[in-house]
C-alpha cells in the first residue's frame, strides 16, 4: 500500500515519497456560499482545498504521521494535515497553486512516475504525467475524506450499479478543483495545449449509457454535495464494444481503454474478498447451513477518486476485478503441453470482468451474467460488512447495521444483495431469520427503470440452483414469507382472487407452492383440449416484447428482447393432416391414417422474479420520472402497491451541471455567470430561472448565438475527421443521440427525414429553399451486437446519408450523418451545439431519459412525445418552448388493439416513403425485413408495435411547425433561453438530496 509522510515545517504541511522528493500541500481558498469556516478557525476563515505540489529540494523534517491511501483495512487513525498545521502555527498561509509548481509537477510525473519511454514528451506522455499529477491532489483529499468517516463512524450510502460511464476524467477533476486555468497555463509552459491533452483520455469503457451516466452524475452530485457514500461496480476490461461504422453497417470491436493503463485507478492488492459458485449446502448438527466446495475466485479492489466541486470531498468508487490465486494455474497440466487446461481456473475467473452484458443467448452467456451480477454482490457486501464492523470497534451491534449503511440497486442486476445479505447474517453472522430479515429489509431500496413488466429481469431457477444453491434456499424462503403475507391479506374465501394475486406478485414464477400452502387452492382438473399451437406461438411472440432501461449517452444495457430475434425462426413442426380426414374416412391400401394429435402443451420454464424480489426485500421502490412512477404504482407492481403503499416513491433523474453545461460549454457558462451576476448557478441551479426576465433582451440574445455557433464550429470540424462529411454551420443542427432501439424510434426519425429527402426531390430549387430550412441531421448510438433490427436501422440510416449527402441538386439544404462509437465525450461535444433534439420515443415506453435535460440545459429545443421526463421538461420550460406529437401513454394498448383488429389506416403519406425506400433509391441492401416491421396486423416482428406509421403524419406536421419556428432567429433564441432557464430541476444535486432525505437519511459531512 503506498503511503504518504506528512510533516509540517515553518513553510507549512509537506509529504515526503519514498524516492525522497518533497511534495508540499498547497492550500487555495474557495468561495462557495460566501466561503465555509475551517477547522481550528473563525466563521470568516475560508475553508481550503488541498494540493500536491513535489518540489525538487529535499526539506527537512520536524513532526510526521502517516495518512494511508483508500482501504477496508483496520486503519491508523490521524490527524487532518490543515488541522495540524493550524495547531502548529496557529493560522494558516494561503499559498494559490501557481502554473510554475504545476508544470514542474507534471515534469516530475514524466521522469519519475512513467508509463512511456524517457525519449519525448509527446501527447499520450504527457496526458499521463499531467493526470497523474492532479491525481496527487486527488489523494490528498480522498485519504483526508476517508478517514474523517471512519472518525465520525457516520452513516453512509453504497450505490450499486452494473454501469457507471465516466466519460473523460482529466477535465472534470481540474475543473472541481478550481484549477482549469492553472493547468492550462502551465501545459502552456511545457508546449502542450491543455484541449489537445485532455483528448489522449480515452472514455472508461464502464457502461453503456442512460444507466451508467446517470449513476456517475449521481456521485459527482454526492461528492460535491458533501454526503458520505460509495460506489460499487465491476471493471470491464472490454466494455461493452467499441463501435465501427462499414459499408455493411455497424461492426464491434473490444474497446481498449485499458490498453495504455488508466492513470486514475489504484489497485488495492490488499482488499481482496473470495466469492464462490456451485458447490452444495450442507447442514450441521446444529442446524447452521454451510456452503462448501465449488469454485473459488478472488475480487481485487479497484479504487477511482470521485471529486466534488469546490469542496475537499472526495469519495471512492470501487470496482471489482476477478482472478485466483498463483496456485490455481496448473505448472503440471502446463508442462505437459495442455496449455489450455493449465489456465482454465484463471481465464474463468477473469473472463466474469472481460465484456458488459456478455451475449446471453447461450447457457454459458447466462450462467456469466449471473456470476457479473452475484460478483459484484458478493464482493460489496463483504466490503461494507468489513467496514461495519471495524467502524462499531469491540461490540458489533447488528441491530444497528441499517443506521450506519444505505444500499442503493440500480436497477435489478444487484438483486442477489438481498439473499446474500441474508446468507452473511444467518450462516456466518449467526443471526436469526427474524433478525437477518429485518435488518435486509430496512438496509435495501430498489430504483425501477423499466416500465413494461415483460422487461422485468428474470432467471431460470434451475440455473440459480445450480450456480447459487444457498441462494436460492433462502429465496424460496422470502418467497414463502411473501405467500404468507397475501394469504393474511386477502384470505382464502376467494380462492380464485388468492390464485390471481400469487400468480402476479410471488417471486418464484411458475413453482409450486410449498407444502404449507399446497391445500389452499382447488386445482381444477386438467383438461384434455391442448393449447393451439398458434396461440402458443402468439404467446410465446408476446413475452418476447421486451422494453430496456433508460437512454442515454452512448445507450443503456440491452436486455434480452433484442437478443431475440433468431430465436423467433424456430418454427415449431406442424402435424400434417390429410384432406378428407375422419373417422369413417376409408383407408387406402398401401397408406397409413393420419390422426390429429393434440399439441403438448410444455411445462412452463421455472423462473425467479428479480424486481418481486427487490419490492419484497427492500423499504423502498422508486421510479425516474413522474409518469414513471405512476406507471409503476399503477400497473407495473400495482398488487405490491396496494399492499406497501409506503414504499414507493418518485426520485425524477437529473444529470450534473458542472459536466453538462460548466465543463462542457465554456462559451455558455460564461454568458449565465455574467447576466445572473454569479457562478453559484453550477451549485444552485434554480438560478438559472433568472434568465427567463432576460429572455427577449437583444444583447443576450446575440451572445447566446453567437455561443452556440462556436460550439457548431467545433462540431463541423469534428464531423470532418469522423465521417469525411463536411456540413454548414448556418444550418440546424438536429440532433438525435441514444443507444439504437425500435422504442426509441430512431426509425421514425429517418423515414422523416426520407419523407423530406423525397419531397426536396420533387421540387425545383428555388421551391426547395423557400420550403425547407437547411438541417443537418445527427445520429448517433449503439446496436446491441445480437439486436437484429437495431442493426438494420444503423445500416438504413448510413445508407440514406451516402445518397442524400452525396446529391448535388440538394447541397446543404440536408445532410444525414451517423457519429460512430458515440460516448460521453462526444455527447460533449455535440449537446452544447445542438439547436433541436429528438426524445421520440413510443409514449409510455421510456422510464425517464437524461439527454433530454441535458439538451435542454444547454439551450437546445426538444421535439418529442409525452414519454419519460418529457413530460416534466415540457412542464419547466413552457408548453411554448417544446414541440409535441404523437400518441400519449394511456392511447397506447387501444391503439395496438386497433391495429390488431385491422383497423388501422395508414397515412398515405407514409405509404409513400416505405414504397421509396423498397425502390432501391438508397442502395442495393433489400430493406424488406425492416420495413415489413411496420406492416401487417399482428404478430411478433410486424404490426408496428411501436406506432411509428400512428404518429408518422403527426410527427411530419410538428416538423414543419420546427421549420416555422427556426426561421424567426428572434423567436427561436428566446425559446432556447427558456429552455435553458428552466432546467434547474433537472440538476441530480436535486434527485440526490431527495434520496438522501427520503430514502438514505445520510446528513452531509462536510471535511473540516
Amino acid at each position: 500500500m503506498a503511503t504518504w509522510r506528512f510533516c509540517t515545517t515553518s513553510g507549512g504541511v509537506e509529504a515526503v515519497s519514498s524516492c525522497n522528493a518533497v511534495a508540499r500541500f498547497i492550500d487555495f481558498s474557495r468561495g462557495r456560499n460566501g466561503g465555509v469556516g475551517s477547522a481550528g478557525g473563525g466563521s470568516g476563515n475560508k475553508a481550503k482545498q488541498l494540493m500536491l505540489m513535489r518540489k525538487w529540494q529535499v526539506r527537512p523534517l520536524r513532526r510526521s504521521f502517516s495518512v494511508r491511501n483508500v482501504s477496508s483495512e483496520p486503519q491508523q487513525k490521524v490527524k487532518d494535515p490543515v488541522a495540524e498545521q493550524e495547531e502548529s502555527l496557529g493560522t494558516t498561509s494561503p499559498f494559490p497553486p501557481d502554473a510554475s509548481s504545476i508544470a514542474s509537477s507534471i515534469k516530475y510525473h514524466a521522469e519519475f512516475t512513467p508509463v512511456f519511454s524517457p525519449e519525448k514528451f509527446d501527447l499520450p506522455k504527457t496526458f499521463f504525467a499531467t493526470a497523474q499529477s492532479i491525481r496527487d491532489a486527488l489523494i490528498i483529499n480522498w485519504n483526508a475524506t476517508y478517514d474523517y468517516y471512519e472518525r465520525l463512524n457516520v452513516k453512509q450510502a453504497y450505490y450499486l450499479s452494473m454501469e457507471f460511464l465516466q466519460g473523460r476524467a482529466l477535465l472534470n477533476a481540474i475543473g472541481n478543483l478550481g484549477l482549469t486555468g492553472a493547468y492550462a497555463e502551465a501545459l502552456s509552459k511545457l508546449g502542450h495545449n491543455l484541449e489537445n491533452i485532455a483528448c489522449q483520455e480515452p472514455d472508461a469503457a464502464l457502461g453503456n449509457g442512460g444507466l451508467g451516466r446517470l449513476a456517475s452524475c449521481f456521485l459527482d452530485s454526492l461528492a460535491t454535495l458533501n454526503y458520505p457514500a460509495w460506489g460499487y461496480g465491476l471493471r470491464y476490461r472490454y466494455g461493452l464494444f467499441k463501435q465501427h461504422i462499414t459499408k455493411e453497417g455497424q461492426e464491434e470491436v473490444a474497446e481498449d481503454w485499458l490498453e495504455m493503463s488508466n492513470p486514475w485507478e489504484i489497485v488495492r492488492n490488499d482488499v481482496t474478498y473470495p466469492v464462490k459458485f456451485y458447490g452444495k449446502v450442507v447442514t450441521s448438527s446444529d442446524g447452521k447451513k454451510d456452503w462448501i466446495g465449488g469454485e473459488d475466485i478472488k475480487a481485487v479492489a479497484y479504487d477511482v477518486p470521485i471529486p466534488g466541486y469546490k469542496t475537499k470531498t472526495t469519495i471512492n468508487l470501487r470496482l471489482w476485478s476477478t482472478k485466483v490465486p498463483s496456485e490455481e494455474f496448473d505448472l503440471s497440466a502446463f508442462n505437459a503441453g495442455e496449455h489450455t487446461q493449465a489456465a482454465e481456473a484463471l481465464y474463468n475467473a477473469e473472463k466474469i470482468c472481460y465484456v458488459l452484458y456478455p451475449g446471453d443467448e447461450s447457457v454459458e452467456g447466462k450462467i456469466l451474467r449471473l456470476k457479473q451480477q452475484y460478483t459484484l454482490c458478493s464482493a460489496s457486501l463483504q466490503d461494507i460488512i468489513a467496514r461495519f464492523e471495524r467502524r462499531s470497534g469491540a461490540k458489533v451491534k447488528w441491530e444497528e447495521f441499517p443506521e450506519k449503511v444505505a444500499l442503493q440497486m440500480n436497477d435489478t442486476h444487484p438483486t442477489l444483495c438481498i439473499p446474500e445479505l441474508m446468507r452473511t447474517l444467518m450462516d456466518v453472522k449467526g443471526l436469526s431469520w427474524k433478525e437477518a430479515w429485518n435488518i435486509t429489509q430496512r438496509t435495501v431500496a430498489y430504483t425501477n427503470h423499466t416500465v413494461l413488466p415483460e422487461a422485468l429481469e428474470k432467471w431460470s431457477l434451475e440455473l440459480m440452483q445450480k450456480l447459487l444453491p444457498r441462494h436460492v434456499e433462502i429465496i424460496e424462503m422470502i418467497d414463502e414469507e411473501l405467500i404468507q403475507t397475501i394469504v393474511s391479506e386477502y384470505g382464502t374465501a376467494d380462492s380464485d382472487l388468492l390464485e390471481k394475486k400469487l400468480k402476479q406478485m410471488r417471486i418464484l414464477e411458475n413453482v409450486e407452492l410449498p407444502a404449507a400452502f399446497s391445500d389452499l387452492l382447488v386445482k381444477p382438473k386438467e383438461s384434455s383440449v391442448a393449447v393451439p399451437s398458434d396461440e402458443l406461438e402468439k404467446s410465446k411472440e408476446e413475452d418476447k416484447k421486451e422494453d430496456d432501461d433508460d437512454d442515454d449517452d452512448g445507450g443503456e444495457e440491452e436486455v434480452e428482447e433484442e437478443e431475440e430475434e433468431e430465436e423467433e425462426e424456430e418454427e415449431e413442426e406442424e402435424l400434417k393432416v390429410e384432406p378428407g380426414d375422419g373417422e369413417n374416412e376409408p383407408v387406402k391400401e398401401g397408406t397409413q391414417a393420419k390422426k390429429k394429435i393434440p399439441e403438448p402443451v410444455p411445462e412452463p420454464p421455472k423462473m425467479v422474479r428479480m424486481a418481486n424480489l427487490c419490492v419484497v426485500g427492500g423499504h423502498a421502490v422508486n421510479g425516474v420520472a413522474a409518469i414513471h412512477s405512476e406507471i409503476v404504482k399503477d400497473e407495473v407492481f400495482n398488487d405490491f402497491f396496494k399492499l406497501w403503499p409506503e414504499k414507493f416513491q418518485n426520485k425524477t433523474n437529473g444529470v450534473t451541471p458542472r459536466r453538462w453545461i460548466r465543463f462542457c460549454n465554456p462559451f455558455l457558462s460564461k454568458i449565465i455567470t455574467n447576466w445572473t451576476g454569479t457562478e453559484d448557478w453550477v451549485l444552485n441551479t434554480e438560478k438559472l430561472a433568472e434568465l427567463r426576465k432576460f429572455a427577449d433582451n437583444e444583447d443576450l440574445q446575440t451572445q447566446w448565438r453567437a455561443a452556440k455557433k462556436s460550439n457548431k464550429l467545433k462540431v463541423v470540424s469534428f464531423l470532418k475527421e469522423k465521417t469525411g462529411y463536411l456540413v454548414s454551420p448556418d444550418a440546424m443542427f438536429d440532433i438525435q443521440v441514444k443507444r439504437i432501439h425500435e422504442y426509441k424510434r430512431q426509425l421514425l426519425n429517418i423515414l422523416g427525414i426520407v419523407y423530406r429527402y423525397k419531397m426536396m426531390k420533387e421540387m425545383s430549387a428555388s421551391e426547395r429553399k423557400e420550403k425547407f430550412v437547411p438541417r443537418v441531421c445527427i445520429f448517433g448510438g449503439k446496436a446491441f451486437a445480437t439486436y437484429v433490427q437495431a442493426k438494420r436501422i444503423v445500416k438504413f440510416i448510413t445508407d440514406v446519408g451516402a445518397t442524400v449527402n452525396h446529391d448535388a441538386d440538394i447541397g446543404d439544404l440536408l445532410k444525414v450523418v451517423f457519429v460512430p462509437d458515440y460516448n460521453v465525450s462526444v455527447a460533449e461535444l455535440l449537446i452544447p451545439a445542438s439547436e433541436l433534439s429528438q426524445h421520440i420515443s413510443t409514449a409510455g415506453m421510456e422510464a425517464s431519459g437524461t439527454s433530454n435535460m441535458k439538451f435542454a440545459m444547454n439551450g437546445c429545443i426538444l421535439i418529442g412525445t409525452l414519454d419519460g421526463a418529457n413530460v416534466e421538461i415540457r412542464e419547466e420550460v413552457g408548453e411554448d418552448n417544446f414541440f409535441l406529437f404523437g400518441a400519449e401513454a394511456h392511447e397506447i394498448a387501444g391503439l395496438r388493439k386497433e391495429r390488431a383488429e385491422g383497423k388501422f389506416v395508414p397515412d398515405p403519406r407514409f405509404e409513400e416513403v416505405k414504397e421509396f425506400v423498397r425502390s432501391g433509391v438508397f442502395g442495393p441492401y433489400n430493406y424488406d425485413e425492416l420495413i415489413g416491421s411496420l406492416e401487417g396486423n399482428e404478430g411478433f416482428g410486424c404490426a408496428d408495435y411501436f406506432l411509428v406509421g400512428k404518429d408518422f403524419p403527426s410527427y411530419i406536421e410538428c416538423q414543419e411547425k420546427v421549420d416555422e419556428a427556426y426561421r424567426d432567429q428572434q423567436r427561436w433564441t428566446r425559446m432556447s433561453i427558456l429552455n435553458t432557464a428552466g432546467s434547474s430541476m433537472f440538476s441530480s444535486d436535486r434527485t440526490i438530496h431527495e434520496y438522501a432525505q427520503e430514502i438514505w437519511n445520510i446528513k452531509p459531512v462536510e471535511l473540516p
